[in-house]
């Protein structure tokens, strides 16, 4: 995968305190990283960058929708998502990415590159089941609605017929208990 220049903080030149990076996010950025689940992306991701001598702190802040499918009926909706992520970055031999709250770069570096964990967070905020909103309240009009629920009356219908009929053989086993 190609590094994207736009996320890539060079904080060997900046000053001690606190630096603010605002991105946009859309569907070219997911596709740098070769993942199609969502048909558009607008997502805006800020991040809080605090240098300190020794180590970075960084904040990262996202709000905005996803087009996702729908799970139920497979009608595309804009699902609106949001988060806040923390990482901390100290300095060490090697590089180590284990914990995902930490991670230590070697000692020469002098950049880095954040849209990795842009991306994780992302991905991340979407639940796994994505219900269009007007499925949830009933107010959805679709050929795949309009199927179900023709299939689930017919099963109420069928239900309601088979309690009032009943086997003529249990008639009579049930008359065998009532004549002694």
């Amino acid at each position: 995968m190609k590094k994207l220049n736009e996320f890539l903080i060079p904080f060997i030149g900046l000053k001690l305190g606190k630096h603010q990076f605002e991105y946009q996010i859309d569907k070219t950025f997911f596709d740098h990283f070769e993942y199609d689940e969502y048909e558009a992306v607008d997502v805006k991701v800020s991040l809080a960058f605090e240098k300190k001598s020794t180590m970075l702190e960084l904040a990262f802040k996202h709000a905005g929708s996803v087009r996702v499918p729908c799970d139920l009926t497979g009608e595309s909706f804009d699902l609106r998502i949001k988060g806040k992520f923390k990482l901390v970055v100290q300095f060490g031999e090697a590089f180590n990415n284990d914990n995902d709250e930490l991670l230590i770069l070697p000692h020469g570096e002098h950049q880095m590159d954040v849209s990795q964990y842009i991306y994780e967070m992302i991905v991340l905020s979407v639940p796994q089941k994505r219900i269009h909103p007007g499925v949830k309240d009933g107010t959805m009009k679709s050929e795949a609605l309009k199927k179900l629920d023709e299939i689930s009356v017919q099963q109420v219908n069928l239900d309601a017929e088979q309690k009032n009929e009943t086997d003529p053989r249990w008639d009579k086993l049930k008359q065998l208990l009532t004549d002694k």
